[in-house]
C-alpha cells in the first residue's frame, strides 16, 4: 500500500463497511494490536482439519495484511516497522498455533500425577515457541513490502520459508503447516503431487490474503483483481486435481488381503505389563473375528497388521506371546505390529530401545524390522544438552522407557521387506507428516527399491476424542499423494484406513471404536511424481520466482 493510500485511512477518507474495518485494525496500537493479531492467528486455525473452513484463513490473513499495512504507519514506523510485523507474526502464530494445537494438552493428563505440571509449558509455552517462525516470516514479508497485490506475495514468501524452517530446524514440526488449508479437499490436494506441501502453503496464504485489497485500494483494479486472480488460481488447481483423479477406483494389487486392527486400548492403568495376557488376547481375538462370509479371520487375510507400541511389553522376548502368535498365525500369514524393541550392545550397561515395527510368521519366525527414525522430544527421549539436567531433576519422557528410545539408523532404515508386499515405506506416529521424508534418497547399497505403499502404524490414544487424531490422518493422507503411494494405516484408536495414491479413502475406522478393517491394497500409480523425484525444488522454484516478483514490484515507481 502507498504512503497516500495509508493517508486515505489515516484521514477516515475510505467509506464502507470492510474499509472501515481496515481502517481500524491498521490504526490499532500497543495490546489491542497484538489481541488482534492473536486473534486472528486463531481464527485461521478453523481452516485445517478437523473443520477446513478455508474462509476463516481468508479473514485471519485478510486481517494480517491489514496489521503490517499499520506497522508502516505513525509511531510505528519510527520505532522500526519490521520489528512491529515481527511483533505481530510473533502473536499471529501464537493465537494460530495455541488455538490448532491444545489438544497437546491432553497427553499431559494420561499420568496427570506426574506430568499435570508441565501442561502449561505444552499448551502454551510450545506455541510460544513456535510463533518465533511466523515472528521472523512477516518480518521478512515487511522487508519486502510494497504496494497493491505486490504485498500478498510478499506475504506468501515469508510465510512459506517460516514453514519450511518450522518443519525442518530442531527436528522439525510441521504439524497444521498452512498449505494443510489446501491439502484437504481431494482436488485441491492433488497440487502435492508437483509442489508439496510448502508449494500448497505459498498458493493457499496468496490466495487467502487477496480479498484484503477489497477493503482499500488506490483504484478499482487494484482493489478487484487479486480477488479475482485468486480465485482463478483456485479454478486453476482444483482443475488440475480433476484432470490428474482418474474416475475408475485405483486397481488393486492381486493377492494381498489386509486386515487392520483397532483394538482402541485407552493410554492408562490398564495398559500395563501385568495386563499382557488379556491385551494379547483382545489382539488375537479381533484379528481372527469374522467380519463379512467371505472374511471369516485370519486364515481369509493374507496380512494382519497391529498399531504401533501394541504391547506394554517386550514381545521378541516373551516366548510364551510369540508361541500363541505362531498358533494363531497359518503358514503363508503374515503379522505386521508395531512394538518396542530391545538391543544389547556390547560395553554397554543397558540395552538401547526401539519404536519399532516387527513382522512376525508361523514359527514364530521374525522377519524384517524398522526402527523410528524421527523421535517426538520429550515424548520418546529427552533432547541430549537437557538429558542429564532434565534427569536430575527426576523428569522423565512421557514413553516409560528406561532412558528414552533410541532412534533408527536414518541412513539404512526405511524401505521394509515384508513377504507378499510391495516394498514398504514404513513410518510410525508423526514420522508421517514429514514431506519428503518418506522414501530415503539413498542406502549404503545404492538406490533404495522403489516402494509400493505407505506403513502408517501409530498410536493417538494420547489425545483421546480431539483434532489431534483427525489432524494427523489428514497429514498422513497428504502424503499418499505427494510421492504417488497408496497409505495403510493403522491406529489404536483410530482413525485407521487404506488411502489409494490420489488421496482417495477407500475404507476407513473411526476414531475412538474398536473393530476391524478388511481392505485390498490399491495400487501405485505408474511412474513416479513429480513430488517424489525432486522434493522440494519445485515449491523452491516457486519460491524464488515470488520473491522476485516482489522485490521487482519495489522498484516500479509509485
Amino acid at each position: 500500500m502507498t504512503a497516500a493510500a495509508m493517508d486515505r485511512v489515516a484521514r477516515g477518507s475510505v467509506v464502507g463497511p470492510l474499509a472501515s474495518l481496515a481502517q481500524w485494525v491498521m490504526l490499532t496500537s500497543g495490546w489491542r494490536r497484538i489481541a488482534v493479531a492473536f486473534g486472528a492467528g486463531a481464527l485461521g486455525a478453523l481452516a485445517m482439519p478437523p473443520f477446513g473452513l478455508f474462509p476463516a484463513l481468508v479473514v485471519s490473513l485478510g486481517v494480517a495484511v491489514w496489521l503490517i499495512d499499520g506497522a508502516a504507519t505513525g509511531r510505528h514506523a519510527r520505532r522500526g516497522a519490521v520489528f512491529a510485523s515481527a511483533l505481530i507474526g510473533w502473536a499471529w502464530g501464537f493465537g494460530y498455533l495455541t488455538a490448532g494445537l491444545w489438544w497437546l494438552g491432553s497427553a499431559f493428563l494420561v499420568e496427570a500425577e506426574e506430568f499435570l505440571w508441565a501442561l502449561p509449558l505444552g499448551v502454551l509455552g510450545l506455541p510460544a515457541v513456535l510463533a518465533l517462525f511466523y515472528a521472523a516470516g512477516f518480518a521478512l514479508a515487511r522487508l519486502l513490502w510494497t504496494r497493491g497485490a505486490a504485498r500478498l506475495v510478499a506475504l506468501a514468501v515469508g510465510l512459506a520459508a517460516c514453514e519450511w524452517l518450522r518443519g525442518h530446524l530442531f527436528t522439525g514440526f510441521p504439524w497444521n503447516t498452512l498449505g494443510m488449508a489446501l491439502g484437504q479437499n481431494l482436488w485441491l490436494m492433488q497440487g502435492a503431487s508437483v509442489v508439496g506441501l510448502y508449494g500448497l502453503t505459498l498458493l493457499a496464504v496468496a490466495v487467502a490474503a487477496a480479498p484484503a485489497t477489497l477493503a482499500v485500494s488506490e483504484t478499482k483494479a487494484g482493489r478487484y483483481a487479486p480477488s479475482a486472480l485468486a480465485a482463478l488460481a483456485l479454478l486453476a488447481l482444483a482443475a488440475f486435481g480433476a484432470a490428474r483423479v482418474p474416475a475408475a477406483p485405483s486397481p488393486h494389487v492381486a493377492g494381498v488381503r489386509l486386515r487392520l486392527v483397532q483394538p482402541n486400548l485407552n493410554q492408562d492403568a490398564k495398559f500395563r505389563p501385568e495386563n499382557r495376557q488379556d491385551i494379547l488376547d483382545r489382539y488375537l481375538e479381533l484379528s481372527d473375528r469374522a467380519s463379512a462370509p467371505d472374511r471369516t479371520g485370519i486364515a481369509d487375510v493374507t496380512h494382519v497388521i497391529w498399531p504401533e507400541s501394541a504391547f506394554p511389553f517386550l514381545i521378541q522376548r516373551d516366548p510364551e506371546a510369540l508361541a500363541r502368535i505362531a498358533a494363531a498365525f497359518p503358514p503363508g500369514k503374515q503379522l505386521i505390529t508395531g512394538a518396542a524393541r530391545a538391543e544389547a550392545t556390547e560395553g554397554e550397561a543397558r540395552p538401547r530401545f526401539f519404536n519399532s515395527i516387527l513382522t512376525v510368521a508361523a514359527g514364530p519366525k521374525l522377519g524384517d524390522t524398522y526402527d523410528k527414525v524421527h523421535l517426538v522430544p520429550f515424548g520418546e527421549y529427552l533432547p541430549g544438552p537437557l538429558d542429564a539436567t532434565l534427569r536430575a531433576l527426576r523428569i522423565r519422557q512421557f514413553v516409560s522407557i528406561p532412558g528414552g528410545f533410541t532412534a533408527g539408523d536414518r541412513a539404512r532404515q526405511r524401505i521394509m521387506s515384508v513377504p507378499g508386499l510391495p516394498p514398504v515405506a514404513a513410518t510410525i506416529c508423526y514420522e508421517a507428516i514429514f514431506p519428503g521424508a518418506i522414501v530415503p534418497s539413498a542406502t549404503p547399497s545404492g538406490p533404495p527399491p522403489v516402494p509400493g505403499l505407505i506403513l502408517n502404524l501409530t498410536n493417538d490414544a494420547w489425545f483421546g476424542d480431539t483434532p489431534g487424531p483427525r489432524q494427523h490422518f489428514a497429514q498422513a493422507r497428504l502424503r499418499a499423494v505427494e510421492e504417488g503411494l497408496p497409505l495403510v494405516r493403522d491406529a489404536n484408536t483410530g482413525i485407521s484406513g487404506v488411502v489409494d495414491a490420489y488421496g482417495r479413502i477407500t475404507a476407513s475406522l473411526p476414531l475412538g471404536v474398536e473393530g476391524i478393517l478388511d481392505a485390498n491394497l490399491p495400487a501405485r500409480i505408474a511412474g513416479r511424481t513429480i513430488y517424489a523425484q525432486f522434493g522440494d525444488v519445485p515449491f523452491a522454484l516457486l519460491w524464488a520466482g515470488a520473491l522476485l516478483w516482489t522485490l521487482a514490484a519495489r522498484r516500479r515507481p509509485a
